[in-house]
This record gives structure tokens, sequence and C-alpha cells, in this order.
């Protein structure tokens, strides 16, 4: 009875440990919530099955949304926090802020404030970031690209500099708008993830 009993608390232990190994909260846009596609091909789908795979036990909640800036995850950010306490968050944003051509201030004020209650929770944080088409003129393209390795120098958290670098630009790896990546393009972006994210875990 008591060698029985003793195995019983070390395997709810394991188990309960299992589950409390952390959750990796995804905050997007299109690029994150798999446009044109089915969920289960989008790079945060195969990062799960990653994880899975090389033996992470961490939930992935992908809480990204299809046109969705800065501001709108800014908004949802807090309330997402409260509700799936994660170990980490990854926050890719901005893009469409950049293609509205809206304030680059501001932008940089919204993901700053996305990292600091990031980090109040408890999270480590990973900014994936973007880079813009060309024709919005150099000035304004580089200004925005600036604006991630400064928060990372800043708040001292690791930063993709563009999420779909090898993809953005090669025509058979995107959809037809020229702005989203086919399904054939998710593995690339889990690789360009990855070796930031690992680290982490």
């Amino acid at each position: 009875m008591r060698a029985w009993l003793i195995r019983s608390c070390l395997v709810l232990l394991l188990c309960t440990g299992n589950a409390l190994a952390g959750t990796l909260l995804v905050v997007g846009d299109s690029i994150s919530a798999a446009f044109g596609m089915d969920t289960a091909e989008g790079w945060v789908a195969l990062l799960e099955k990653r994880l899975a795979e090389q033996g992470y036990v961490h939930r992935v909640v992908n809480a990204s949304v299809s046109g969705e800036t800065s501001a709108g995850g800014a908004s949802r950010l807090p309330t997402l926090l409260a509700e799936h306490r994660p170990s980490h968050v990854l926050i890719e944003l901005g893009g469409n802020d950049g293609l509205r051509g809206q304030s680059l201030e501001q932008l940089q004020q919204n993901l700053a404030g996305m990292v600091e209650k990031s980090q109040a929770a408890g999270a480590k944080v990973l900014l994936l970031g973007m880079q813009l088409p060309p024709n919005y003129g150099p000035r304004y393209t580089q200004a925005f690209a600036a604006v991630y390795p400064a928060l990372g120098e800043r708040y001292r958290v690791p930063v993709l500099p563009f999420l779909l670098e090898g993809v953005g630009g090669q025509a058979e790896l995107m959809q037809a708008d020229g702005i989203h990546p086919r399904s054939s393009a998710q593995p690339r972006l889990l690789e360009n993830v990855w070796p930031l994210l690992q680290p982490l875990l």
C-alpha cells in the first residue's frame, strides 16, 4: 500500500511538472494566422509539432488575427496574459502598421508596451520583425526596420529582424497578393524563428 502510494505521488508530480512546462503565446497578424491556408499548415502549427517531436512539453496558443495592428495587439494583450499566463510571448506585429504608413513612433510605443507587460507577467519575449517593400521609400522603410532592433536592445530581448527572410520577394513562395507566404514557405518561417526561440525554452 505504501509503495503504491509513493508511486502514485511520483506519477502525479511528473504529470503536474509536464502540465506546467510552459505556454507559448503568439500574438501576430495574418502572417502568423496562416492567412490563405489551413491553419495546420502555418508556421505556428509547425512549431507546436516540432516542440512535441523534440520532447518539449509546452502548449502553444496562437492569438494571431489577420489584419491586426500593433495597437490592436496591445489592446488585446492584457486579457491574453491573464487568460493564458504564458511563459513565452512571441510578438509578430507591425507589418500592417507599416503598410498603412502609420506613425513609427506609435508603433514603437505599442510594441514597447507589449514587451513591458509581457515581462511584467513573467514571460520571456521574442520579437519577430518585418520589413516593408522598397516602394515605401528608403527613409520610411529603413526607419521601420530599425524599430525592432532598437526595442530588442532596450529591453534585452532577442529579435528576428525579418520573419520572411528567404521568403519575401520569392514569387514561388508567395501567394498571389505578394504579401502572404504560401504553405510551402511555412517551414522556412519556422527555421527563421527556431534558433532564437530554442534558447529561451
